[in-house]
């Protein structure tokens, strides 16, 4: 990675504009061309009986191709990710995991990740690309004893081939299915805790987690036992109504629990990530973390977020030295964001839809469930005075609210649930160069202020995990 002939910095000054540039010209990483397609299909029946399941009966989803991994390994390996987190790692050990969590020196995020304890002073991190590119950047450059090993996406993995298969269960039977697939008794599984099973003769690492507020379950093994493994699940859920989730399912369950998965990361600027972004290659995830939306800034910190901004304040722990923990604590009295769900008022989506049918240009689409059209989107919310008080980030339909949802940063005086906002929905002057962004009009819409999460079980499951992080 580092030894690229072009980095990121270089890009950055040869644009005008990085906004610019990322709004107009980026190509998403996950749309990038690769000789080896993604074998996960949009959907397996619908995305809305898909839905439904994760609600009513149960979904697997397969998650071995989308997220890399990076494995860290040696006598400093606690040490740096105890550097790059925020929260506390001091009871970390095998058997628990923990949301890695990493901003910059002025506390704005780099990003997140899931981290196990593998034992033997080995660690997996687990999705969050630019978290894994910062963790590894620091472990060839800061002096520490550690091996660093890739996993990188299937997209961005030539063979096509991961080293492991990662299967997502979750819905009312979860729990049901894994007591029956595991041989033997299956362990009561704290939240975020592991354990090791066997699942179709096969040894599996268990990851008591879930998006949708049930005992929801994440699985993973040897890749060439992801098959075996996968059968088995659905064979012992069929009496439940498992349902398999097609990746535009999967995409649209962090709507209801509230999770943003790729804000844009705060490395664009600041003498504190040069080094950084000289490491990174210009042809990388961060040269294309693609953008887009109605809020349009030339300065490019103004997409930053903070830990506060995210909703995690509650899991940074200042019982030792991590970056951005001067900064993060002077922001601890009184942050000026925080994370809301929008909930778009029905007659405003309606027109956007009935414009398909009118001789005017349409309004800009809206896909279902998923609307987000690029990696990090930003759309403008007003307050009533129609001042600008934040913006709105990922946009999906949930048939189990039968709502338009959206989260959103907004400014904490007009985070109450039940103010009355306004979202700018499409990009200004027709739309972006982007080949996703169709000709199009914006549009006013109508959205009432609601909390995160918005969905009733994962609130609970939120409530319950306050103090495990």
């Amino acid at each position: 990675m580092s030894g690229q002939a072009k980095s990121l910095q270089d890009l950055i000054n040869s644009v005008p504009n990085i906004v610019e540039h990322l709004f107009n010209d980026a190509v998403a990483p996950h749309a990038r061309p690769n000789p080896v397609r993604t074998p996960v299909p949009l959907e397996f029946s619908n995305w809305r009986e898909e839905q439904r399941a994760w609600r009513e009966t149960a979904v697997l989803f397969d998650q071995s191709h989308h997220m890399p991994e990076l494995f860290l390994k040696g006598p400093d390996a606690r040490e740096l990710l105890v550097r790059v987190g925020i929260n506390s790692l001091a009871n970390l050990a095998p058997g628990r995991a923990k949301q890695l969590v990493g901003c910059n020196a002025r506390g704005q995020l780099i990003g997140d990740c899931v981290l196990h304890d593998l034992g033997d002073e080995t660690f997996e991190l687990i999705s969050g690309m630019t978290l894994l590119n910062w963790v590894h950047f620091l472990a060839e450059t800061g002096g520490y004893d550690v091996s660093v090993e890739r996993d990188n996406n299937t997209a961005d993995n030539p063979t096509g081939k991961r080293q492991q298969f990662r299967f997502g269960m979750d819905g009312p039977f979860a729990g049901e299915i894994f007591a029956e697939v595991v041989k033997g008794e299956a362990p009561d599984i704290p939240f975020f805790c592991t354990r090791k099973v066997e699942i179709a003769g096969c040894e599996v690492l268990a990851l008591r987690h879930g998006m949708a507020g049930h005992k929801g379950v994440e699985l993973s093994g040897p890749y060439e036992m992801g098959d075996a493994v996968r059968d088995a699940i659905l064979a012992a859920g069929e009496k439940y109504g498992i349902r398999r989730g097609g990746s535009r399912t999967y995409f649209s369950a962090s709507i209801e629990s509230g999770w943003i998965g790729y804000p844009l990361p705060a490395i664009y600027t600041g003498d504190d990530m040069a080094a950084f972004r000289a490491w990174l290659p210009a042809d990388g995830w961060e040269a294309n973390f693609q953008m887009g939306g109605s809020f349009f800034s030339p300065d490019v910190e103004d997409y930053y977020l903070t830990a506060y901004d995210m909703g995690y304040g509650n899991i940074i722990k200042y019982d030792h030295d991590f970056i951005g923990r001067e900064a993060l604590e002077a922001m601890a009295g009184d942050p000026d964001r925080t994370k809301v769900t929008l909930v778009w008022n029905d007659d405003d989506v309606s027109k956007i839809f009935d414009s398909l049918l009118e001789s005017d240009l349409p309004y800009k689409y809206i896909e279902r469930p998923v609307a987000d059209y690029v990696l990090a989107q930003a759309d403008e919310v007003r307050g009533a005075d129609g001042r600008r008080i934040g913006y709105s980030t990922h946009c999906s339909y949930s048939i189990n609210e039968r709502q338009q949802l959206s989260l959103a940063i907004v400014d904490k005086a007009h985070a109450e649930p039940g103010t009355q906002v306004t979202l700018i929905w499409g990009e200004a002057d027709g739309g972006t160069r982007k080949p996703r962004v169709e000709r199009h009009r914006q549009i006013e819409v109508r959205a009432t202020v609601a909390p995160v999460p918005y969905a009733k079980a994962a609130s609970a499951m939120k409530k319950a995990a306050i103090g495990k992080a």
